[in-house]
């Protein structure tokens, strides 16, 4: 049996979202500040730059996480590796190597609290059967899940295009039935959520952060010619096709 006091209750501590064994919070002004660093503190508030933590129920759920996520837990909490055999941890290992993930995500048990490192970013809560059980992540986006998810390497449609467009070959996919955690630099009121069906988006870049695992993704000239591309002074875009959802930053290095 434990008690938590002077954290969630803390009038400087407010919740941002909740969602299954998840827990947003914000602190709202950060109280350590000295004389040589008040005014970065205060202008870094005055434009929402503050600190925010996950905390994770595990009444609820069994927690994945991205290595080293975790800062501090209370009650009966275990940590495991996440790795059910020799093979279970060669394809991990793959996994992780082709999408820049780490190979081993710890998984944690129980019926405690664990509380996750804090960080400066934006943390989003997706549930994915908003997302037909389906979701991919662009890379360095996932924090934490429901361990009922299971994860998987996702090919790009074409991938010597992928190479031309210096992007990454593969990327991280989550599929099944629980709440997905991920840390962004763009707040999730500024991302816009595009929903398609049966049609096609094409950006500029790596604005998006996350898309439907049923559509295709490839890597295109934006023109049917190399003539065409080098005329609209686009070159090669992100093509997103079929039905599904794409979450989109609205501004070039809205999250990286």
């Amino acid at each position: 049996m434990y008690q938590l006091s002077n954290f969630t209750d803390n009038d400087d501590i407010r919740t941002l979202a909740q969602e299954g064994p998840f827990q947003v919070i914000e602190y709202q002004r950060d109280l350590s500040v000295t004389a040589e660093n008040a005014q970065e503190a205060y202008f870094s508030n005055a434009m929402n730059v503050r600190k925010r933590q996950v905390l994770c129920d595990l009444k609820q759920a069994s927690i994945t996480l991205q290595a080293g996520a975790m800062q501090w837990s209370v009650g009966n909490v275990n940590a495991t590796t996440g790795v059910k055999g020799v093979g279970d941890l060669f394809g991990k290992a793959i996994r992780g190597k082709v999408t820049g993930e780490s190979a081993i995500k710890p998984e944690y048990t129980g019926d405690g609290l664990l509380v996750l490192e804090p960080t400066y970013k934006h943390i989003i809560l997706l549930n994915l059967d908003d997302w037909n059980g389906s979701i991919v992540l662009d890379d360095g986006l996932f924090l934490a899940c429901d361990s009922k998810l299971k994860h998987k390497a996702v090919a790009r449609g074409n991938l010597s295009s992928a190479v031309a467009g210096n992007e990454g070959l593969f990327n991280l996919g989550i599929t099944g039935s629980g709440v997905l955690c991920l840390e962004s630099a763009c707040p999730r009121e500024e991302l816009v959520e595009i929903t398609l069906q049966d049609d096609v988006l094409k950006v500029d870049g790596n604005m998006a952060i996350a898309w439907s695992g049923s559509l295709s993704f490839t890597v295109e000239r934006s023109g049917k010619t190399l003539l065409g591309s080098a005329a609209s002074g686009e070159g090669l875009v992100n093509v997103y096709r079929g039905t599904g959802k794409v979450l989109l930053a609205p501004v070039t290095g809205g999250y990286v």
